[in-house]
């Protein structure tokens, strides 16, 4: 029974493991401390050590909770992290569990800042092709800031003054905090939905430093003014501050009342203007009526409208000459064709068919000499061989055979009979002579079968 004092060594992790839970003091960790052994794993946790001067501890930190950390973490940077301490069962090591991660100071938050502007920019967010130009004469004008800042106040007063047919309404949002980025978001998707009803928009807020201009700085915010429909002016902070919202907008104003001067034209300065082209069109329409009343005058006062037949003198001539050239074309055209036809008819003449005919008549009086010729000595070798084969026929007859007294022999069946061995004794046979035949009975066969 002594085996029951020792535990397992699971049992010992999980007794630990309870301890860790119910630790009100590990339950939720602010932690400052520098990156160490920090491998990011792409779509993946994210496994590294916190450490400073004198300890470290390893950290892990869930996938869901490192995508909302709004910088890159590198090596040997300096954050702050929280989260909750706990057991590793399977190894048995404590480590922390980290939910959240911010740079630690302000040099972290202009590290932030590098590294998203260089993010953008790798995009194109802030190329020089993507700026579009600014309406002249806008009819409405949006404006996204604080609805009680000096802002406001500033772009009302100044684009009333410059051109007071500009319509000016105001989005407000909040412009500081940890809530501002999504304010401002929200207002610009609400201009955006607008559609084409602004000409211009205007996103801005006064000066501070770096931690209060940041919303202008974030990324959901720079890109919410990159996609806007209508052309951007940016007016955050003083002269000397830049933010990510100044480089993605289409004009950047110094201060609101700038970007209220860049939003308007200058209503005197535009009727000046257009006085003075009025003037330079009055000017222009009258030198120009004296020029032409100068070449009407000269043209009434010309020899042409004195004397208007003399305006046809060339012309007629002209006429004359061409109708001699027409009929000395025509003359010498009709020349040619009577040339022409007088060679075709001495080639006709020549090629007369009725040559061809005589002697075409004369080959065939020849030829029909010539077929006769061959026809009747044709027929002469015809005749001559016919004798021959006559004769021959007549030398091989049978009956000639039977007139030198030769007889020839069949059966009853009228098969000529060659050899003894074709008959035997009391067998009819006839007997063929060259007057007649016999028919003879067989009483005695002799034959010589050793004949070939």
């Amino acid at each position: 029974m002594t085996e029951n004092k020792y535990l397992t060594v699971t049992d010992l992790n999980y007794y630990i493991t309870q301890k860790f839970k119910n630790d009100p003091y590990l339950h939720k960790v602010f932690l400052e401390g520098e990156l160490s052994n920090f491998r990011y794993r792409r779509n993946s946790h994210q496994y590294f050590s916190l450490k400073d001067e004198k300890s470290k501890i390893n950290v892990v930190m869930f996938r869901s909770y490192f995508d909302k950390v709004k910088f890159k973490p590198e090596e040997g940077m300096k954050v702050y992290v929280v989260g909750y301490v706990s057991v590793y069962g399977p190894q048995g090591s404590y480590q922390f569990y980290a939910e959240k991660m911010e740079p630690a100071g302000l040099g972290a938050l202009y590290e932030q800042l590098k590294q998203l502007q260089a993010k953008l920019a790798k995009e194109g967010l802030f190329d020089p092709e993507h700026k579009r130009s600014l309406p002249r004469f806008p009819d409405r004008i949006a404006v996204v800031t604080s609805a009680s800042g000096a802002v406001i106040h500033d772009i009302m007063v100044t684009a009333n003054r410059r051109f007071p047919h500009a319509e000016i309404d105001l989005y407000p949002a909040q412009v500081q905090g940890d809530t501002a980025a999504e304010s401002l978001v929200h207002a610009m998707q609400q201009i955006a939905a607008q559609g084409d009803k602004y000409d211009v928009m205007i996103i801005g807020r006064g000066g501070g430093s770096l931690e209060d201009l940041w919303p202008f700085n974030e990324e959901e915010v720079v890109r919410q003014v990159y996609s806007m429909p209508m052309p951007v002016i940016s007016s955050v902070g003083h002269e000397t501050d830049t933010t990510l919202c100044d480089l993605v907008a289409d004009a950047r104003a110094a201060t609101p009342t700038a970007a209220a001067e860049y939003a308007t034209p200058n209503l005197t300065d535009e009727l000046a203007g257009i006085h003075q082209l009025q003037s330079r069109l009055l000017a222009s329409m009258q030198a120009i009526i004296r020029v032409r009343r100068d070449q009407l005058k000269r043209i009434e006062n010309s020899v042409i409208m004195r004397e208007p037949t003399r305006l046809y003198d060339q012309q007629i001539q002209q006429v004359d000459l061409l109708n001699q050239r027409l009929q000395n074309g025509m003359q010498n055209k009709l020349d040619r064709y009577q040339q022409n036809y007088r060679l075709l008819q001495q080639r006709l003449i020549s090629a007369s068919p009725v040559q061809s005919v005589k002697q075409m008549k004369q080959q065939r009086l020849f030829l029909s000499k010539r077929l006769t010729a061959n026809m009747q000595h044709y027929l002469k070798n015809q005749r001559n061989r016919f004798t021959q084969i006559v004769q021959q026929l007549d030398d091989y007859s049978l009956l000639k055979t039977l007139e030198r007294g030769f007889v020839y022999t069949t059966n009853d069946q009228g098969k000529t009979i060659s050899s003894t061995r074709q008959i035997k004794p009391k067998d009819q046979l006839n007997l063929h002579f060259k007057d007649g035949q016999v028919t003879a009975t067989v009483i005695k066969v002799e034959g010589k079968y050793n004949a070939n």
